[in-house]
């Protein structure tokens, strides 16, 4: 980029996930002339800057997250509406994935401002490269709830989905969140647990949902970010007496349509199959 200003609108900019030169030299040039830079913490993208030699110079370097957004938007949009630029930033990887930023894009185009990206790293992305997981199709589906019913039934909804299912999570939740996957998706299901990417300690450790609960089990709580990524349903050919057994047993403590949405999400069959098998269970007895 070799213009001393950047036309006027929202830049997404994706910054390293680990390796700080993991970065394009596009995103480089954005962050030196962007009139504003709006980061998730500014220590973070401070640090970012200095190792690359950007200076910040008069230009503002603002912090902008979830707790903050609903506040800095509007500045930032004025600042727009004056014909400035605005690079967004993360603490890693693109903004807007499981990051700040969604809201402020939607603003500025309803707004009629441009909004435009400088790509590159991801932890989506980068996990999905090294997991060795089916990449033909894959649901990102973000973090977890944190509670376990919820995190349990958040699982369960998309357990039929018939691709690669991609999460973020913590360490200190790790080991809690791959017992309720078992629970949602049985413990044969293939998953990969992506730790430290593009760090000195990388590390993608595959194995069935099952033995990566009691590999964990027995290992102290692992450091550092966390992408787990669950491979495609297991195929299992299930007869009707299998289908009749686990409708028989949910109706013992669920309704017919619970029952049957449980029963069709956990054997791949459709709901109405499901509920009217339900229905024919439990009018006889």
């Amino acid at each position: 980029m070799t213009a001393a200003k950047l036309p006027p609108g929202l830049y997404i900019v994706s910054t390293p996930i680990g390796a700080a030169r993991d970065i394009t030299l596009r995103a480089l040039d954005i962050l030196s002339l962007a009139d504003i830079i709006a980061a998730e913490d500014t220590r973070n993208t401070r640090k970012l800057m200095d190792i690359h030699g950007i200076t910040l110079g008069d230009r503002k370097l603002i912090s902008y997250h979830d707790h903050n957004g609903a506040e800095k938007r509007p500045f930032l949009l004025k600042a727009l509406e004056e014909g400035r630029s605005v690079a967004l930033v993360s603490d890693a990887g693109t903004p807007l994935l499981a990051d700040p930023g969604y809201h402020l894009a939607q603003h500025v185009r309803d707004e009629g401002h441009n909004v435009r990206t400088a790509p590159g790293a991801s932890a989506l992305l980068a996990a999905l490269c090294v997991a060795g997981q089916p990449t033909d199709k894959f649901f990102f589906a973000g973090f977890a709830p944190n509670k376990t019913k919820a995190r349990t039934d958040y699982f369960r909804s998309l357990a039929a989905i018939p691709s690669t299912l991609v999460f973020y999570e913590s360490p200190k939740r790790l080991s809690k969140c791959l017992a309720d996957m078992v629970t949602a998706f049985g413990g044969a299901r293939s998953t990969t647990i992506c730790r430290e990417l593009t760090k000195k300690f990388e590390e993608a450790r595959s194995g069935t949902l099952q033995e990566l609960v009691d590999h964990y089990a027995d290992v102290p709580t692992p450091k550092g970010e966390i992408v787990i990524v669950v491979g495609t349903p297991v195929k299992v050919e299930m007869t009707q007496d299998d289908i009749d057994a686990a409708l028989l047993t949910a109706l013992k403590d669920m309704k017919v349509k619970d029952a049957a949405n449980k029963v069709s999400l956990e054997m791949g069959i459709s709901r109405k199959e499901a509920y009217n098998r339900a229905l024919d269970i439990k009018d006889n007895g």
